[in-house]
C-alpha cells in the first residue's frame, strides 16, 4: 500500500510528541516512514504546510455530535474540547498557534463555535469576534500552561513577584498557576461578556 498524506501527518505527530516541536524537521519524518525526503515533500510541500496538517487533525472530532443545545454551554463545550486537544501533544498550542489552517477538522470547529455565539443572538461581527477571542485565549494559555511543564514551573514567578516590590502581584499570586481555573474564568468572560463579572 501506497505512503499517503494521512501517514506522513501521523508520522509528524509520534515525532511532534518524542521530541517536540524544535526538533522535528521533515528529513526525521521521512526517516521514520522509511522513506526518502521528497517523497515526504510530495506530500506536504514544505514544513509550514506540514504543520498546518497536524494542526487541522489535532482538531479532529472537537466539533463532533454530540453538543449542548443551548449555545452558551456549546461554546463552552467546544472551549474545552479545543484545550485538551492541544494540550494531548506536546507543544500542541505552539503548533497550531503558527499555522492558519484552512482545512476541514479547523474549520469544523470555526464554523461550530461561531454558530453557537450566533444561536445567542450576537450578530455576525460579535460572533466572530467572541470566537477569535476564545481561540486566541486558549492558544495563549495552553502555550503558557504547555511551556510551564518544561521550564519548572511557576516557581520562579513565585519567587520574584514580592509585595515588597510588586504588592498588587503579590496579592494574587497563588492563583496564577493553577490553569484549570483560570481557563473556565475567563471563558466564561469571553462567552456570557458583561453577564459574567455581575
Amino acid at each position: 500500500m501506497g505512503l499517503d498524506r494521512t501517514a506522513v501527518v501521523t508520522a509528524a505527530l509520534e515525532l511532534l510528541d518524542e521530541a517536540g516541536l524544535d526538533k522535528l524537521t521533515m528529513r526525521k519524518v521521512a526517516e521514520r516512514l522509511g522513506v526518502q525526503l521528497n517523497t515526504v515533500y510530495w506530500h506536504a510541500s514544505s514544513k509550514p504546510r506540514l504543520l498546518e496538517l497536524m494542526a487541522d487533525a489535532m482538531l479532529e472530532g472537537c466539533a463532533d455530535a454530540p453538543l449542548p443545545e443551548p449555545w452558551d454551554e456549546r461554546a463552552r463545550t467546544l472551549a474545552h474540547r479545543y484545550r485538551a486537544a492541544l494540550l494531548a501533544r506536546r507543544d500542541g498550542a505552539r503548533v497550531v498557534a503558527g499555522t492558519y489552517a484552512a482545512e476541514e477538522h479547523t474549520l469544523r470547529f470555526a464554523d461550530a463555535l461561531t454558530g453557537a455565539f450566533l444561536d445567542g443572538g450576537h450578530g455576525p461581527a460579535e460572533a466572530g469576534w467572541r470566537t477569535w477571542s476564545l481561540v486566541y485565549f486558549t492558544l495563549g494559555l495552553t502555550q503558557e500552561e504547555q511551556a510551564a511543564r518544561g521550564t519548572g514551573g511557576m516557581e520562579p514567578l513565585l519567587r520574584a513577584a514580592t509585595a515588597e516590590r510588586f504588592p498588587s502581584l503579590a496579592a494574587v499570586i497563588e492563583h496564577f498557576g493553577d490553569f484549570e481555573h483560570r481557563f473556565r474564568h475567563g471563558v466564561g468572560l469571553i462567552v456570557r461578556g458583561r453577564e459574567a463579572s455581575a
